[in-house]
């Protein structure tokens, strides 16, 4: 013998309080992304896998390109591998570009600081 449940009453839609203008309608809360936790080992684990990664393919790149190349350049002359050639090119090419970054980070900062010493003009 079973008792039947007496039904229950499923409220209607609520009222909309926008619909006479009194207020923005209401939006259901947006759940915040997880963000990953870093921490600095594991910076340096990805680094330590990219570094080797690098290297592994700097290996390869030497062990292809073992030939001995003739370079001349600014009245020097040179005869070793092309593949030492070609890194130290890199290199070359690389602190360039750093020395023009620093040089532009330290005129950057000069002007910082000499804007934070100076008042504020019309105060």
């Amino acid at each position: 013998m079973t008792a039947a449940a007496a039904p229950t009453e499923i409220p209607g839609p609520l009222p909309d309080p926008s619909a006479n203008g009194s207020a923005p309608p209401r939006t259901a809360p947006q759940a915040r992304p997880r963000t990953a936790l870093r921490t600095k080992i594991s910076s340096m684990r990805t680094a330590l896998i990219a570094g080797t990664a690098v290297l592994a393919v700097a290996l390869i790149f030497v062990i292809q390109n073992a030939h001995s190349v003739d370079i001349s350049f600014l009245g020097a002359h040179l005869h070793l591998s092309l593949a030492v050639a070609l890194l130290l090119a890199a290199i070359g090419g690389a602190l360039v570009m750093a020395a023009a970054g620093t040089a532009r980070i330290t005129q950057l900062r000069r002007i910082m600081r000499r804007d934070r010493h100076q008042p504020i003009q019309g105060q």
